[in-house]
């Protein structure tokens, strides 16, 4: 099914949620056949293409300005498998919430996801953060096989077994090899889980933050934790959401007690849930680019605490930070696309509009030669100085012949993202 401008569904589906789109087309494929057929309409009428699972996006990459956007929304299966074993098989199009509603009913979860409206295809292919990485991993580690439409028009199956080149680099740098219509997946034996909230005051030294960076690399690997770091007036207000892999009530506040001393606690809730309730369908709400932002991220062993309040402080940026490590690093740094297997913190940084690029890099300056890798799913930049960054040295290299070999014609790589 296509949908032009003159379609009334099309001013539903030509944006995500951080970027508003003007496609010349919208393609809305119902089997791995029909995105075959899409690539080829594109192919005969020289068509631009972006792929969009979910359609949040924050990288800006799902849809674009007079090309053709292939949304696989309608390929949203998720079935299990096998439940002994975990194994469940989802479709690129699902979103999180779903996911994560199917997956509860068995006592299984999937770590990936901050948010029920995020897409499935475009997190894993990326690599897959979520709120329990430190306990399971990246979402991509436990990928299994995957179902492929080649730049080409070809169906591909990517196992250990068939192509473990073509799987290899679905796990990280999956967007510029071909479409990902299913993914077959382990999940984690996961019911209920524990979620802190603690909000403190930061000071202007980073005393916090060095705390909370402390605090997790002796902490054990069910406690997950995101942090943003923003200025309320003039001081700088440090929140902390904290997600441990467990459900019994004693344990959680053992595992969480540490993360209440980093410092002048001004707010806390802790609370047991079902996991799905971390990413709820009541997330699941219209993409219409309402919310445009550019971003950037490095990833670091240790935390340059002053160097993070010197960002918030010097502009207005918004900064998160993300706890990874502990199952991240028991992955070897060649097994997938993903090679970034020995940092523990990952930065975020974004500003909006009227702010522009040129002002977050500036901002960034600080952090930027300090940082260890890039996540590509939190980096609006498509140049080849971010690529370097996401795919270091010898994976880099990997992934640009990869990417050669499934699609030479670059049909799938936006502007100059790749290597120098």
């Amino acid at each position: 099914m296509i949908v032009g401008p003159a379609d009334r569904r099309y001013s539903a589906l030509r944006s995500t949620y951080t970027k508003r789109g003007t496609p010349a087309a919208i393609a809305l494929p119902r089997s791995a056949s029909e995105v075959a057929d899409t690539l080829g309409h594109a192919r005969t009428h020289d068509l631009a293409i972006a792929v969009r699972s979910g359609g949040h996006g924050l990288a800006g990459t799902a849809t674009n300005d007079g090309g053709l956007v292939v949304d696989l929304s309608t390929m949203d299966e998720v079935t299990v498998l096998d439940r002994d074993a975990g194994l469940v098989r989802v479709g690129a199009g699902a979103r999180w919430a779903d996911v994560a509603a199917v997956l509860g009913r068995h006592g299984l979860a999937i770590s990936a996801g901050d948010h029920g409206n995020v897409g499935v295809g475009g997190l894993v292919t990326g690599g897959g953060i979520g709120w329990l990485v430190r306990s399971y991993g990246l979402t991509i580690d436990h990928v299994r096989a995957a179902d492929v439409v080649l730049a080409d028009g070809r169906l591909a199956r990517a196992d250990a077994e068939h192509d473990p080149e073509l799987l290899w680099t679905v796990r990280g740098a999956g967007a510029g090899a071909g479409i990902v219509t299913a993914f077959e997946i382990t999940a984690a034996r996961v019911r209920d889980v524990g979620v802190g909230q603690f909000v403190f005051a930061a000071g202007r030294d980073g005393g916090v933050l060095r705390r909370w960076a402390s605090t997790l690399e002796g902490a054990p690997r069910e406690l997950t934790t995101a942090v943003t770091v923003f200025r309320d007036g003039g001081s700088a207000v440090v929140q902390v959401t904290a997600v441990v892999a467990d459900g019994n009530a004693g344990r959680v506040r053992k595992v969480l007690q540490p993360l209440r001393e980093i410092g002048p606690l001004l707010d806390s809730r802790v609370d047991v849930v079902p996991y799905p309730a971390l990413v709820s369908p009541a997330h699941k709400h219209p993409n219409v680019g309402q919310q445009p932002v550019t971003l950037t991220n490095g990833l670091f062993t240790r935390l340059p605490a002053e160097a993070v309040m010197g960002l918030v402080h010097s502009g207005r940026s918004l900064v998160q930070l993300r706890s990874v490590g502990g199952a991240v690093n028991d992955v070897a740094a060649d097994a997938t696309a993903y090679a970034h297997r020995h940092q523990n913190v990952l930065v975020l940084a974004s500003v909006f509009p009227p702010q522009s690029r040129a002002a977050l890099e500036s901002q960034w300056r600080g952090l930027a030669g300090s940082a260890g890798g890039a996540y590509v799913n939190f980096e609006s930049a498509r140049d080849r100085a971010a690529f370097a960054r996401v795919y270091p040295g010898r994976t880099g290299e990997r992934v640009a012949a990869a990417w050669d070999r499934y699609d030479p014609e670059g049909l799938l790589r936006p502007g100059t993202f790749g290597p120098g």
